[in-house]
């Protein structure tokens, strides 16, 4: 997910890393349900919280909670429930079950398995250019918030384009190219706009078909088309401007004797090299970026 960096925002990585160490991760507590945090890009334990490569920031946001199914919580719930139905011959009422619940998930959370999901985050700030590794905004949202807490005056919009990825795509699709340096690939998916909001899947499959272009002009919009790009980086594309499926293809990568901090160093300037040729480009095939209104 790509977000534009506000213009206010211009600090040194040594004041990043001061914020970010306000709110660096702590695993979750016996009864605590979720925690999260900035940890250590590399792995290194109270290594940086900030990883500067090339004059590109790369952080990592950590995101543990515990994992307590709610068939299980539920099915002692009805156990107790029924017991004290029993002994006093009562249903407990609303209040009451509800503290039945509270009591349970306390007892069960320090049992719990834990699950933990970490994040990459790129700043470049050269571009003030933010992207966020998820297409989930609920995960997107815990990481801005984060950053609007932990960074004095740092804001982010998500970037926009004049023209929106479902019309660029319905126009690439109909004349079956895309402009500049992006090839179609081999998956797509479009959808009606009507209330049925019918879909048609294609995937492994040639998009320079008849039949595709029929369902565009019968009125079915793209939601994900597959791309590459310069023939170095395949992606699927969004209606919603997201990048997914991210594949630097044959020859991108160098296989190398490098120890793991080179191969750190040398695997984030490669990809964010190769990734800061594809966004400007990809904006400037939709129209160039929407000034915020």
């Amino acid at each position: 997910m790509l977000y534009r960096i506000g213009a206010d925002w211009s600090p040194t990585i040594a004041q990043v890393e001061a914020g970010l160490d306000r709110a660096r991760f702590m695993e979750c507590g016996a009864t605590q349900e979720k925690s999260f945090g900035w940890t250590e890009p590399r792995g290194e334990k109270h290594g940086a919280l900030v990883e500067a490569v090339g004059g590109q920031w790369i952080l990592k946001f950590m995101i543990e909670t515990r994992m307590l199914p709610a068939s299980v919580v539920r099915r002692e719930v009805e156990q107790r429930a029924g017991q004290i139905e029993a002994k006093t011959g009562r249903k407990p009422g609303k209040k009451h079950a509800k503290e039945i619940k509270e009591e349970v998930v306390r007892e069960l959370l320090p049992k719990a398995f834990t699950r933990q999901a970490v994040i990459t985050v790129w700043i470049d700030p050269k571009a003030r250019l933010l992207a966020i590794d998820t297409t989930t905004q609920a995960k997107a949202d815990e990481v801005l918030t984060s950053l609007f807490r932990s960074l004095d005056r740092f804001a982010a919009t998500l970037v926009q384009t004049t023209t929106s990825p479902a019309t660029g795509m319905a126009l690439w699709l109909t004349e079956s190219a895309v402009p500049g340096r992006f090839d179609l690939d081999r998956e797509c998916e479009l959808k009606s706009t009507d209330d049925m909001q019918s879909s048609v899947r294609y995937s492994r499959h040639l998009l320079d078909l008849v039949e595709i272009r029929q369902h565009v002009e019968g009125g079915k919009l793209p939601t994900r088309l597959a791309m590459s790009f310069d023939g170095r980086v395949s992606f699927v594309l969004t209606e919603t401007l997201q990048i997914k499926k991210i594949r630097f293809l044959d020859g991108v990568f160098k296989k190398g004797p490098e120890d793991d901090e080179d191969r750190f160093d040398a695997d984030v300037a490669i990809a964010t090299g190769e990734m800061r040729k594809l966004i400007p480009d990809l904006i400037f095939v939709l129209g160039g970026e929407a000034v915020p209104a």
